[in-house]
């Protein structure tokens, strides 16, 4: 019998680890893949189209959503990215587990479609932590660092909407949690069935 996928989404303020911890655990962990977004942004040094993201035009990206071909989609600033519906439910469909990194918002859409998605949200150990965070990578100011954090106290006020949730204190520690909830789920009674069926069969023959 076919065991079906399961469907991550995997949430977090900018600068809390959710793009290194999903990396490390893509390392680790072979029964897993990223979904990659589609967008209308241009191309930036050293990405590449169909790894990074997958690169279209604004009308081929306007087509897909009057097709009604994503699972999600949001507009930020003057550009557009989405998640693929097709290309979410073949992973599943072949029994790959599938995860979407997406903001908040983008988990209520895909919620709202596929409802039986497990949810993750990542916190910071503290909004000194995260500040620090921000501020460590050297890429803004002052000015654009207190609205990032900002934002991400907006965006953590939704926490209580995802079914579990990571603290990335200690990164190890987050990435073993992680990779714990995936674990469960495989642990399933149905998954398991579906898996071992003639096992169980065979263990309960009198």
């Amino acid at each position: 019998m076919s065991v079906k996928g399961t469907l991550y989404i995997v949430s977090a303020p900018s600068g809390a680890g959710k793009t290194s911890l999903v990396k490390a655990l893509l390392e680790q962990d072979a029964q897993v893949r990223v979904s990659v977004s589609h967008t209308t942004r241009s191309m930036r040094p050293g990405e590449q189209d169909g790894v990074d993201y997958n690169f279209i035009t604004m009308e081929q990206f306007d087509a897909l959503i009057a097709e009604n071909l994503f699972l999600e989609y949001a507009d930020v600033f003057t550009n557009k990215y989405g998640t693929s519906r097709v290309w979410v439910e073949d992973e599943l469909s072949r029994g790959v587990d599938v995860i979407l990194e997406i903001d908040w918002q983008g988990a209520q859409q895909v919620r709202a479609l596929m409802p039986e998605a497990v949810s993750v949200f990542i916190l910071p150990p503290s909004q000194q932590e995260l500040r620090k965070r921000l501020t460590g990578r050297g890429q803004d100011g002052s000015e654009v660092i207190d609205l990032r954090m900002s934002q991400a106290v907006n965006e953590m006020a939704h926490y209580n909407e995802f079914d579990y949730v990571v603290i990335n204190d200690d990164f190890s520690t987050a990435l073993a949690q992680l990779q714990a909830i995936l674990t469960s789920q495989r642990l399933r009674l149905e998954v398991q069935h579906a898996l071992h069926v003639d096992l169980l069969n065979d263990l309960l023959s009198a």
